[in-house]
């Protein structure tokens, strides 16, 4: 007995290293430079907004997001089968599970009124130029996401390095015209350094605000130097930032299954690691999908480019009619924790929502 206790302790052990492992390399891969980018720490100019370029990651004048509380926001979207938004769900109708174990929920009806901040990250490396039509397209539509002028959108576009082009401002004009005039940027398309990016102008913005990020890009990442994958798995896990993503991509078969998707998890939810596997796993292969599917978000592909302006406006209506819905974990163990949401009603639903969350150890 108590030789079988000390080897599943030790494959244990195995297999904690064999993921940290994993992260290493996967960590070193993405600090390897994309050809054709500038090299790491060269200063980079964008070619018509020079004034407008932020310091990299890292930089001390830029705040990174902090944890400051151990309240969990989940925005969940309900739908019927046919598509149509299931509305006044009250906390009784949901179940959320955090690792297994319910939770007691907490419904914020007031949400639906609160301002939204919002930035726009789109690429302009690689194979941007493919889809210019559709990115231009794309400033009008915003006005949608910010319910009539009650938020802020900010633009930033990104090829080996995020570009800071327009700061918050209710006035969408300047994005709309940078868009529209949107300049082909280098070889690289650094996602997860302008995800990150995104994210800390986020973190600045008022706590009261609902938080969207809009992502537009391909679906892999190239060449990002300063945010590897488990720090962004952790970011977007600590972060209460709805992700929507718009993806293009050559090869279109990928995105084949469809293009919507938000919320499941399919694996052994009894193995603490899977979870994390599970989400490093997925961010290697496709970044925006594995976003939005933590996130509790949705996206389109530009495969469909017929409808594009369509699937446009079913984002923004999806991402203003989430339920907020909020708990205090009373299970506080550090790491991801992986989240299941279910409603309580007697007609069959399809339910949206973040599949996860990074909760801080005790020095946060």
């Amino acid at each position: 007995m108590r030789y079988g206790f000390w080897r599943v302790a030790l494959a244990g052990r195995v297999a904690v290293l064999v993921v940290l492992g994993v992260m290493a390399c996967g960590a070193a891969r993405a600090q390897e430079p994309f050809p054709g980018e500038p090299p790491p720490g060269a200063k980079v100019h964008h070619p018509r907004f020079p004034e407008r370029m932020l310091p990299p990651q890292g930089d001390p004048g830029i705040p990174t997001l902090k944890v400051t509380s151990n309240l969990v926001l989940v925005p969940t979207l309900v739908e019927q089968p046919d598509g149509r938004t299931v509305y006044d769900l009250k906390a009784n109708d949901f179940t959320v599970l955090d690792n297994g174990i319910p939770q007691r929920v907490h419904l914020d009806s007031d949400m639906d009124l609160a301002p939204v901040s919002m930035v726009v990250c789109v690429q302009r490396g690689r194979d941007a130029p493919m889809v210019q039509e559709e990115i231009a397209q794309l400033g009008p539509l915003l006005r949608l996401f910010v319910g009539g002028g009650n938020g802020d959108v900010a633009l930033v576009e990104f090829d080996s390095r995020p570009v800071y082009l327009d700061a918050f401002s209710p006035d969408l004009a300047p994005v709309e015209n940078d868009l529209a005039n949107m300049q082909p940027g280098d070889g690289g398309a650094a996602i997860m350094d302008a995800v990150g990016f995104s994210l800390d102008l986020l973190a600045q913005q008022p706590a009261d605000h609902r938080k969207i990020l809009l992502l537009v890009s391909e679906s892999r990442d190239h060449g990002s130097v300063h945010v590897t994958i488990p720090s962004l798995v952790q970011r977007i896990g600590e972060s209460n930032t709805l992700v929507l993503s718009l993806i293009f991509s050559p090869a279109r078969a990928e995105l084949g299954f469809g293009w919507r998707h938000g919320g499941g998890f399919h694996g052994d939810s009894g193995n603490l690691l899977a979870p994390l596997l599970m989400a490093y796993n997925a961010m290697r292969k496709n970044v925006p999908r594995s976003l939005v599917e933590m996130s509790g978000g949705e996206y389109a592909d530009f495969s469909r480019d017929k409808r594009f302006q369509m699937d446009v406006v079913q984002l923004a209506n999806d991402a203003l009619n989430r339920y907020l819905l909020s708990f205090h974990p009373n299970n506080l163990t550090a790491g991801l924790h992986h989240l299941e949401v279910m409603v309580n009603i007697s007609e069959k639903a399809r339910v949206i929502y973040r599949t996860s969350y990074w909760a801080p150890g005790p020095s946060g």
